[in-house]
């Protein structure tokens, strides 16, 4: 459906080399490179119809639903009706989530108010209360991109004008509690996002995200 109605215009797509878009990396917080290509191509990727190396994802958060996929509006509602009755207004954005099995998003908190709807596929969420700050460590690292060199390697490029970036150096999965053992402390939920289904994320609730392959949210 996608590859009908969207075709070969070109998107924005994150393209990393592990699948950890803005997450350290090296001692560095390292973002990924933002790739222009065709949507059909991106497709082709998911699909396995054409082999890469790297990690591709269509995950900016522009409100890139409304954005970049105009054609896809019409088949979602433009607000959930109870959440804006809720708090007053209307989305301030709406994205659109589609990517590889391999595409994991690092531990985080948003100031934001989120719901998660999943369209196909499943997201698996860990999820960690404002409670379980003070176990939680943040620190202060270099921020820096992915560049895909000319024969596909990559090297990370620091963003030298830009201020240090606070983030999670841990990973909720596998923690190392020798480095950080405050985390053992901590109450981590976790929980299956099904096609079909929503989650409610409120804002500066912690979350690591995994999902199915070719998962669109």
């Amino acid at each position: 459906f996608c590859r009908e109605v969207v075709g070969p215009k070109v998107v924005s797509v994150a393209v990393t080399p592990n699948g950890y878009a803005d997450a350290v990396f090296q001692d560095r917080f390292v973002m990924p490179e933002e790739h222009q290509m065709p949507f059909t191509d991106f497709l082709d990727i998911v699909e396995k119809k054409v082999t890469s190396p790297n990690i591709f994802y269509v995950q900016k958060q522009c409100s890139n639903l409304t954005e970049e996929f105009p054609e896809l509006v019409c088949d979602v509602q433009p607000d959930i009706p109870w959440m804006s009755e809720a708090l007053g207004k209307k989305p301030d954005a709406v994205n659109f989530w589609l990517g590889e099995s391999a595409a994991v998003t690092s531990l985080h908190k948003d100031h934001y108010e989120n719901l998660y709807c999943v369209v196909s596929g499943e997201k698996y969420f860990l999820l960690h209360p404002p409670s379980d700050r003070p176990f939680i460590p943040y620190e202060l690292y270099q921020p820096a991109t992915y560049h895909v060199s000319e024969d596909g390697s990559f090297e990370i490029v620091d963003e030298k004008t830009a201020e240090k970036v606070p983030w999670i150096p841990l990973d909720p999965l596998n923690p190392d509690l020798e480095l950080y053992p405050e985390y053992a402390q901590a109450k981590p939920l976790q929980c299956t996002v099904k096609a079909g289904e929503m989650l409610y994320l409120p804002s500066l609730w912690f979350h690591h995200v995994q999902q199915s392959h070719g998962c669109i949210a």
